[in-house]
């Protein structure tokens, strides 16, 4: 490679994002021009970043480590995205991750934008060993409740996986009718890798869903609340009354049922 003194600022860009190296990076700092010590700064901050980032990656493998070291090597995060709407399914994702993955942001679903968990979502499918999706039905919720329906899904997505975990994370549950060894994790989707990419598959396969439904009820705006009881969503509920998506069991959607 030519001197840095002879290279022009473009080429010297073009010289460290081939050799990011701390050599390299020392070489720029001590230049006379402005512009390529400025490029080293950059640098800089882009590795620290992507440092903090595979730390904080790595924080979130703590519980995984721990089952690995005792030979549970296909681990499936388990979670749920939506107990609390008044309309539509609950679904919950699987998910097993292999033990070196690149998902740049992963998180709890609900810490992300939705841009960011359409983009993990898609990689999450690309890099996952395995995943499934499940879900219950509103008349589901209201014949077994919330909790149990929830249950009932994570069991469906479970299901759905081609490959046979050896141990279940899941989030603040335990599925006694799962034969599979299980760690129930409160707030799981924020201290395990794997909960947190079933987290994510669960949220945006629901989000998407209830976009697809919102063409069959328009005037309750499914596309916009998800379901949620928003005060926009409640006033169609006290206008129209529920439609066959809503949870005839919740407290508000009983309540306008029992007025129609």
């Amino acid at each position: 490679m030519e001197p840095l003194s002879q290279m022009s600022i473009r080429e010297v860009q073009e010289a460290l994002y081939k050799d990011p190296s701390p050599r390299m990076i020392c070489a720029c700092k001590n230049d006379p021009r402005q512009g390529v010590q400025k490029l080293a700064e950059k640098l800089l901050k882009f590795q620290q970043v992507q440092e903090q980032e595979q730390a904080r990656i790595q924080q979130l493998l703590v519980e995984e480590k721990k089952l690995w070291k005792q030979g549970y090597l296909l681990l499936a995060g388990v979670d749920e995205a939506g107990r609390g709407p008044l309309a539509g399914p609950v679904v919950a994702g699987a998910c097993i991750l292999p033990a070196k993955f690149e998902l740049p942001g992963l998180n709890d679903s609900k810490m992300l934008t939705e841009s960011k968990r359409e983009k993990l979502f898609i990689q999450i499918q690309k890099q996952a060993i395995d995943y499934a999706v499940g879900s219950a039905e509103p008349a589901e919720i209201d014949a077994l409740n919330i909790l149990q329906a929830t249950k009932l899904a994570m069991k469906r997505a479970i299901e759905g996986l081609t490959i046979r975990p050896h141990h279940l994370l899941i989030d603040a549950l335990n599925l006694t009718d799962v034969q599979i060894p299980q760690l129930p994790l409160i707030g799981g989707d924020r201290i395990s890798a794997s909960i947190a990419a079933a987290s994510i598959l669960a949220k945006v396969t629901r989000d998407r869903l209830m976009v697809q439904l919102h063409s069959l009820y328009p005037e309750y705006s499914f596309s916009k609340n998800k379901g949620y009881g928003t005060s926009d969503h409640m006033q169609v509920l006290k206008r129209l009354g529920p439609c066959p998506l809503h949870r005839k069991s919740f407290a508000p959607v009983k309540q306008e049922t029992s007025i129609s």
